[in-house]
């Protein structure tokens, strides 16, 4: 940080702070190196959860006899869950990337929703932006690319379900 700008933001709360904590989290760097990465974790939840899905599809009397659509069924239902963190962390990252992209700083002083702004110095704007711009905005698309896939497939499996 800049020692000459007096910050009175609680730097947990400081968009930079915020920024760093995302990074340093397990499930928030999913997106962060590569779509190759994102990709594979989303892979392993869905594979992790998919025999859940396929169990509780299993209670359908109509899928009960039929095992190719019965799988398809719980092949499909088992996106849910890569598409729910996906939101999660899409929620996450497109939070710090507003306020990153944001020329002040909304904060609580005490936790009693004491809402205070502080308007940022034009040097933490310009840093600000390069991490939004150069950091934030990459992992975005990698979310939204992943969301896409993950509703293509959703939308192709339920098509092929229904077309069985």
């Amino acid at each position: 940080m800049v020692s000459s700008v007096s910050c009175p933001v609680p730097p947990e709360q400081r968009p930079q702070e915020e920024f760093t904590e995302l990074t340093r989290s397990w499930f928030f760097t999913w997106p962060c190196q590569s779509q190759n990465d994102l990709d594979r974790a989303l892979l392993i939840s869905w594979l992790l959860i998919s025999p859940v899905s396929v169990l509780v599809a299993s209670g359908s009397w109509t899928l009960r006899h039929d095992p190719i659509r019965l799988c398809l069924a719980g092949g499909v239902a088992a996106l849910v869950l890569p598409m729910l963190l996906l939101v999660r962390q899409w929620l996450g990252w497109s939070y710090v990337h507003k306020r990153l992209l944001s020329e002040q700083v909304e904060y609580e002083e005490s936790g009693w929703y004491d809402g205070q702004v502080w308007e940022k110095p034009l040097s933490w704007r310009e840093r600000d932006l390069l991490l939004a711009q150069h950091e934030v905005r990459p992992i975005l698309g990698r979310l939204a690319r992943a969301m896409a896939l993950v509703t293509g497939l959703m939308l192709g499996g339920a098509s092929i379900c229904q077309a069985l």
